[in-house]
């Protein structure tokens, strides 16, 4: 059935298309050149309400959100498509405040929008996959599994195997995963899905992972007798063979992986692994020779070898691996880093530093450095450490705050706190505004416990550029935090700047619930944690949450949360500082 807004005539719908605006404008909303309404009365005050098409409110909030998007005001745009979206129940709406939402640089704002975008359109996956993929972007990874899975089961492809892969990369609990996965395979006709096999691949990964390799062998021959050829398949049994350490089954499901598919790199990379856990080094490197042959202008596969080499501690087969990408013009930037990590870890230094030195801007170049700098310390070197860093400064002018910086942090590992501060003054001198430099000393001083000194260095920062986000929120919830009376306003002023500057930031939410806790407010803040805590589990915003709560009467739900941010975070010095103050609270 058509919305209300598919049955408008076409010059007010043309309102979407920013092109139509000025003859919208004109043409739809002029009044004849003959109205004699001089009077100035309402002709259509008696008149019926509208039920269909726009009304003067609707359209004038279409044209806000239009102007918004031509401005760059995409958060305002977002926020004029949603309010139409929701007036007039249009997909195509929301798909517009959607595509504005995702230059707002606000994640919750993108979330909310994906929400409605959903409730509008049950049928659609696109905005289940944006939910997922802003889970995804949290690092929630049970939230992104769940919205896959809720793809899958309208019949959608999910990608699960994919996603376990890429979860178990990034080290992600599998865990809770595994429990997605395997209520998701108990529902009733589980077993008749097209994408099945792709979920019992996903799940018996899972189960690897969490060393329940009974279970996921099971499901692997189970797998294999009904779906032999499938190359993914293969690859599963290999690493569950690799997990439990039988080598040889592992580099026989390779090679029957390569029989379905011929040339398949992760074939050929893992049986090169295969063959040097065996100790058949000669083997492996037959192996990456042959692919090499295959595909000898592959800078990558040749990097991706090298550190295969280098995790199973086998530097010289790496190091020739990589020595040809060094002759190129277009030597990249991994080469030169993991030949000094080679030399470095042969004891050549010197060698070692000539290849770290050689990394250019970009991912690895601060990583070098710092790699170089420790090793020379290591080396006792000292000296020759900070003599380096200040070259490279001088050669590469754009990382010098993060050069200073750098040295900072190695000075005070190696217990010499008074020189990084004696470093820290003397480039501030030459550089007094240098933002970077400023809020790290800001920083130095919050540590030492001198509030004064870092005020004042932030103060500076925000005098100077009064749109620093950084510093906004960090003084604002310095002063909120430590209760200091008479400047929680102007705490709460400046974090509500720095959310205006930044709407999405999970820390600036966090800041501001805390402030609000701070004067007296705590049903304001709840809002604000909950917001943050679900964009970003945190250990700090976990025990804000935990404090509201229980300061709520809400006594369950802060032990609820309690318990489970002491089994998600090892480290968590806000909760157990706050289950200090509140033994009550322990879960």
């Amino acid at each position: 059935m058509p919305s209300a807004l598919d049955t408008l005539p076409l010059c007010v719908r043309s309102c979407l298309a920013p092109l139509a605006l000025t003859m919208l404008v004109a043409g739809c909303q002029a009044l004849p050149a003959g109205s004699d309404n001089a009077q100035g009365d309402d002709p259509l005050a008696g008149a019926p309400p509208i039920e269909r098409g726009l009304d003067a409110q609707g359209l004038s909030g279409l044209l806000t959100a239009e102007l918004a998007g031509q401005r760059g005001d995409y958060r305002r745009a977002t926020l004029g498509y949603l309010e139409g979206a929701e007036r007039y129940g249009s997909v195509a709406l929301v798909e517009r405040a959607a595509l504005a939402a995702r230059f707002s640089n606000d994640p919750q704002l993108l979330t909310d929008t994906a929400e409605l975008w959903r409730t509008l359109a049950p049928d659609s996956d696109a905005p289940t996959r944006l939910l997922a993929s802003l889970a995804l972007q949290r690092g929630d990874w049970p939230e992104a599994l769940a919205q896959r899975l809720q793809v899958v089961a309208r019949g959608g492809q999910g990608e699960l195997t994919a996603f376990v892969e890429l979860a178990l990369g990034e080290r992600a609990d599998p865990a809770p995963l595994l429990e997605l996965m395997r209520h998701h395979l108990a529902r009733p006709g589980a077993d008749e899905h097209p994408q099945h096999h792709d979920a019992e691949l996903a799940t018996a990964l899972l189960e690897v992972a969490v060393g329940d390799t009974t279970s996921a062998q099971r499901r692997l021959d189970r797998l294999a007798e009904r779906s032999p050829e499938r190359p993914e398949l293969w690859l599963a049994q290999a690493r569950l063979a690799q997990e439990s350490g039988d080598h040889t089954r592992a580099r026989e499901a390779v090679r029957r992986g390569l029989t379905i598919s011929p040339g398949d790199p992760r074939f050929v990379l893992m049986l090169a692994q295969s063959e040097l856990r065996l100790g058949n080094i000669d083997a492996a490197e037959a192996q990456t020779d042959n692919l090499l042959e295959s595909q000898a202008d592959n800078q990558e596969l040749r990097l991706a070898l090298a550190q295969l080499y280098l995790e199973e501690n086998h530097p010289e087969p790496a190091r020739r691996l990589l020595l040809p990408l060094v002759g190129e013009t277009d030597t990249p930037a991994q080469a030169f880093y993991l030949l000094g990590a080679i030399a470095e870890a042969e004891g050549e230094v010197d060698n070692a530093l000539l290849y770290y030195r050689q990394v250019p801007p970009g991912d690895d170049f601060l990583p070098a450095r710092l790699s170089a700098a420790s090793m020379l310390i290591e080396d006792d070197r000292l000296i020759d450490a900070r003599a380096f860093l200040r070259i490279e400064r001088l050669r590469h002018e754009t990382y010098f705050a993060d050069l200073v910086s750098l040295e900072v942090e190695l000075l005070e590992r190696a217990g010499r706190s008074d020189d990084a501060d004696a470093l820290l003054d003397r480039e501030l001198d030459r550089t007094p505004n240098d933002e970077q430099l400023l809020y790290l000393r800001a920083m130095r001083a919050w540590e030492a416990g001198d509030l004064e000194a870092m005020e004042r260095d932030l103060g500076r920062v925000i005098e100077r550029n009064p749109d620093n986000v950084t510093a906004l929120n960090a003084l604002g919830y310095t002063l909120a935090d430590l209760g200091i009376e008479g400047r929680l306003e102007e705490a709460r002023e400046m974090i509500e700047r720095a959310h205006e500057l930044e709407p999405g930031s999970p820390a600036i939410m966090d800041s501001l619930g805390w402030v609000h806790f701070r004067l007296g407010d705590p049903e304001r803040a709840l809002p604000w944690l909950e917001r943050a805590y679900g964009a970003m589990p945190d250990q700090e915003i976990a025990a804000h949450l935990a404090e509201v709560l229980w300061a709520l009467e809400r006594r369950d739900e802060a032990r609820a949360l309690v318990r489970e941010a002491i089994e998600r975070f090892d480290v968590r010095p806000l909760l157990d500082d706050l289950l200090e103050r509140i033994p009550e609270l322990s879960p």
